[in-house]
């Protein structure tokens, strides 16, 4: 064990050193989502990646893949959260699976204190395949308590419905006032994921940042969502903001990222693909 009363303090005259940032966000099982694929994506993008943990979600693969939620104690987080706020200065933060009210209240309050630069919500409502009546208090808590802290959020399709109000979202106008109308209740800066949930061959992405608007846009890679995506995408931007990039070009990076672990997908026994990581790297 490392004694840090006497832990070496980098100085000037030290080689450059990456990035850090934080994600605070649950265990992914199989390892295609959640802090798994945060820590990956910060590696792959030249960022020092921490983790404060907040559950650890399985599958069952004898009843139909569905989820297993195991929250963490609470004690437990806010000591992964003091260790880490103490070792490292953090360039940004990244926020997944918080996954209860608790949870929420525990990281809100560190949050508060902390009051990162770059704070970017992946605003994690429902686990996929669960009923979003099962999780209404956890998703209002989300809304009051961590929203309001956030610089960056990226809503999929469900959450852009739900954040914004909309009863529907099915085309890029949609998609777009979807955007505006998060940027007006949230003042954070959005990269609203319309993805293979809007018609048509290219998956579409919508920024804005009050000012600025722009669709981004690649060629779908099939029409079912890959795991890991809204995790990668999250975690990408929190990367080139931590790198000193701007909003727009940190939303146009980590789009590029996301899709080149599409194109480069790992399929496996269960009833999804997962995104790697690793598909930008082994494209150049």
């Amino acid at each position: 064990m490392t004694d840090t009363t006497t832990a070496p303090v980098p100085d000037a005259a030290s080689p450059a050193q990456p990035p850090v940032a934080l994600t605070i966000a649950g265990s992914e099982a199989t390892g295609g989502a959640g802090a798994q694929a945060d820590l990956k994506t910060f590696q792959e993008l030249g960022v020092f990646g921490s983790l404060a943990l907040t559950c650890i979600v399985s599958f069952d693969p004898n009843a139909d893949w569905g989820h297993r939620l195991f929250p963490v104690p609470q004690d437990v987080l806010r000591e992964q959260l003091e260790a880490i706020t103490a070792a490292h200065a953090l360039d940004a933060v990244k926020i997944g699976m918080l996954g209860s009210p608790e949870t929420i209240a525990t990281t809100a309050e560190a949050l508060a204190a902390l009051r990162p630069e770059h704070l970017v919500l992946d605003p994690v409502l429902i686990c996929k395949g669960q009923e979003p009546g099962a999780a209404l208090d956890t998703d209002e808590a989300l809304k009051a308590r961590i929203l309001p802290l956030a610089t960056f959020v990226t809503p999929n399709h469900f959450e852009a419905l739900s954040l914004s109000g909309m009863d529907e979202i099915s085309t890029v106008d949609h998609l777009e006032e979807a955007a505006r109308r998060i940027h007006e209740t949230s003042g954070a800066v959005v990269l609203a994921k319309g993805g293979v949930r809007l018609a048509g061959p290219d998956a579409v992405d919508v920024f804005y940042d009050g000012t600025n608007l722009e669709i981004l846009s690649e060629p779908k890679v099939g029409e079912v969502p890959v795991a890991g995506a809204g995790c990668t995408l999250a975690a990408a931007v929190a990367a080139e903001l931590a790198k000193g990039a701007a909003p727009l070009e940190a939303a146009r990076t980590a789009k590029a990222f996301v899709s080149a672990g599409i194109r480069q997908r790992l399929s496996s026994r269960a009833p999804f693909d997962s995104l790697w990581q690793g598909g930008s790297a082994a494209e150049q």
